[in-house]
C-alpha cells in the first residue's frame, strides 16, 4: 500500500485460498492485458476467458503466456466445455488444455442439460489432469433451482474432485445467485452456506451493489468471480472499506 490507515481489514495473500477474485477476460488485446497486469494483477487471482471467447480471441497463445508470466493462471469458460461436449467431443477438449497447458478447467451446464451424474464423471476425470472449477445454476433466468437442489449438487462435485463450486450469475449478474433486477437472492446464498463451506465456493458477482452484500455478509476476504478487469480496483478498495459503500463496515477493527 503507499500509506498508512489504521482499521484497515486484513487480505489474505496469494497464492489464496479465501478472499480470491476472479477476473473475466471477455476479449483483452495484448496491450490491454499487459496494462490490466500493471495496474491490476497483485489483486488478481485467476482469469477466466469468457464463455467461448477464446475460439475467436486473435493471439490466444500469446496472451495466455502474458497472464502466465505474472502469476496469473488462466482458463477457458464452462460455455466453451459445453459447446465441446454437447458435440461429443470431450477427449478434443481434454487436448485442447494440455494443448495451451492450462491448470484450471471449469466444468459447467449452465447452457445444456446434463445428467448430474455424468457431470460428476467429467469432474472426476478433468480432476486427475487439471483443477477443476465447477459451475452450479443455470444461465436461463426462467428456470429457477430450488435451494436444496443447490448444495446438493455442489457437495457432489466438491465430493467428485472439484477445488471449488462456482454461483452462477452470468457476466451481467442477472440469474441463477441473482433476480434478473440482480438483486441477490439472499434465501438461497444463506441456505447455502448452512452446508457447503464458504471458503469452497466464489460467487459470481458482477455489480458492484452484489460485491457489496457479499461483504458484508461474510467479511473483505469472500471468493468473487466474474469481475470485470477495470473494476478488479474499485472491488479491492470495496474489501478494504474505501469506498463509501463499505466506509463505515470495518472502522471498529
Amino acid at each position: 500500500m503507499n500509506y498508512d490507515l489504521k482499521s484497515i481489514p486484513s487480505r489474505t495473500d496469494k497464492p489464496r485460498n479465501s478472499g480470491f477474485t476472479m477476473a473475466m477476460d471477455k476479449g483483452l488485446s495484448l496491450r490491454e492485458v499487459e496494462d490490466f497486469i500493471e495496474v491490476s494483477g497483485d489483486y488478481v487471482d485467476i482469469v477466466k476467458l469468457g464463455w467461448a471467447t477464446s475460439f475467436v480471441t486473435k493471439n490466444l497463445r500469446e496472451k495466455i503466456d502474458i497472464y502466465r508470466a505474472a502469476g496469473i493462471p488462466v482458463y477457458f469458460g464452462g460455455t466453451l466445455f459445453e459447446a465441446f461436449v454437447i458435440r461429443d467431443q470431450f477427449d478434443d477438449y481434454v487436448r485442447l488444455l494440455e494443448e495451451y497447458q492450462l491448470e484450471f478447467a471449469e466444468v459447467s451446464d449452465g447452457s445444456i442439460t446434463l445428467d448430474h451424474n455424468k457431470k460428476c464423471r467429467y469432474i472426476e476425470t478433468m480432476a486427475k489432469k487439471v483443477t477443476v472449477l465447477s459451475e452450479v445454476g443455470s444461465k436461463d433466468a426462467a428456470k429457477i433451482i430450488p435451494p436444496y437442489k443447490w448444495i446438493d449438487q455442489m457437495q457432489k462435485e466438491l465430493n467428485a474432485g472439484a477445488w471449488k463450486v462456482i454461483g452462477e450469475s452470468r457476466e451481467g449478474g442477472t440469474v441463477g445467485l441473482f433476480r434478473d433486477s440482480g438483486e441477490v437472492r439472499q434465501g438461497l446464498v444463506e441456505e447455502i452456506l448452512t452446508q457447503i463451506p464458504e471458503e469452497k465456493i466464489i460467487w459470481e458477482a458482477p455489480q458492484k451493489e452484489q460485491q457489496v452484500w457479499f461483504i458484508k455478509l461474510l467479511g473483505s476476504n469472500v471468493n468473487l468471480g466474474n469481475i470485470a478487469p477495470n473494476e478488479i480496483i474499485p472491488l479491492e478498495t470495496l474489501r478494504l472499506g474505501l469506498r463509501g459503500d463499505t466506509f463505515d463496515f470495518f472502522l471498529n477493527l
